[in-house]
């Protein structure tokens, strides 16, 4: 069965490079890619009562610069693509980025979506734009990939996976962990940042659960003591030049706790490796 990745793009610099990036990690994957951009009316009001549709000129026109400009993603592809069994497929969706992305996601039944951390707005203080934050917070029966502004792909040989083990996974839950790490041979380390001296028998049980879930991989268990959760988990990335950070979003706006300012300032590492964001099933 083809893997079905959602791909969406305000035609941005940013935005292409995450396309190059999702193409060149499932090189060896069959995959079913949806390039999909959101267009509004410059003019539309969100908050408005009348609804733009089709036959409208401005929507009209709106709708089909999108389709215009996908075309010439697909044409840019052409002389990049890596796998003769990546098929792209181009979605014109009018409303916001987020409520587009989401009713893509059921559309078309995906299961992952690859985005850039910033769009068009390519503003050097922001690490996350606020399309890209929302995207990971919300999209949560879907796992979200996020790609740094001018990251060039690189096979990832080590995945750093942050966890205090007080709450138990699901193998569905690491599903897409435990997934790029066979396909890339990349090492999972799990970090935990010491807040107590010893673990409780519910973290304890967790971490075994962890291990069984992680069966068949490379992995290992790092502890960090005497530093804050930010500051541990930027230094462990950045002394050994891991290539990815994984989270589980466990509860709702833990994503942008994490990500929105001015604490992203603080967590220099996300705005220098792809971030992937999984969600607990349960919420």
């Amino acid at each position: 069965m083809k893997k079905r990745i959602l791909l969406p793009t305000d035609f941005s610099k940013n935005a292409w490079n995450a396309i190059l990036y999702a193409a060149e990690l499932y090189k060896n994957v069959k995959c079913d890619f949806y390039l999909l951009n959101a267009f509004t009316e410059k003019a539309y009001d969100i908050d408005g009562l009348m609804i733009p549709k089709s036959g409208d000129k401005d929507y009209d026109l709106a709708e089909a610069y999108s389709k215009k400009e996908l075309v010439k993603i697909l044409k840019r592809l052409e002389l990049h693509e890596v796998n003769p069994s990546h098929t792209y497929f181009t979605l014109s969706i009018f409303g916001t980025p987020l409520d587009v992305i989401k009713k893509a996601i059921e559309l078309k039944d995906i299961d992952l979506v690859v985005i850039g951390t910033k769009g068009a707005t390519d503003d050097a203080n922001i690490y996350y734009g606020s399309n890209a934050i929302d995207v990971m917070e919300e999209s949560r029966n879907c796992p979200v990939l996020a790609v740094p502004s001018g990251y060039s792909y690189k096979e990832p040989k080590e995945i750093v996976f942050p966890t205090s083990f007080k709450t138990h996974y699901k193998r569905r839950e690491l599903n897409y962990l435990y997934e790029i790490s066979k396909l890339t041979n990349a090492k999972i380390r799990i970090l935990h940042i010491n807040k107590e001296e010893h673990l409780s028998t519910l973290q304890n049980q967790n971490k075994d659960l962890l291990e069984e879930c992680l069966d068949g991989v490379d992995y290992s268990f790092h502890w960090l003591d005497n530093v804050g959760v930010n500051t541990g988990l930027q230094n462990f990335v950045q002394s050994r030049d891991s290539d990815m950070v994984v989270f589980i979003n466990k509860k709702h706006s833990f994503i942008k706790t994490i990500f929105s300012s001015p604490m992203v300032n603080d967590l220099g590492y996300n705005s220098k490796v792809p971030v992937l964001v999984l969600h607990d099933l349960r919420n």
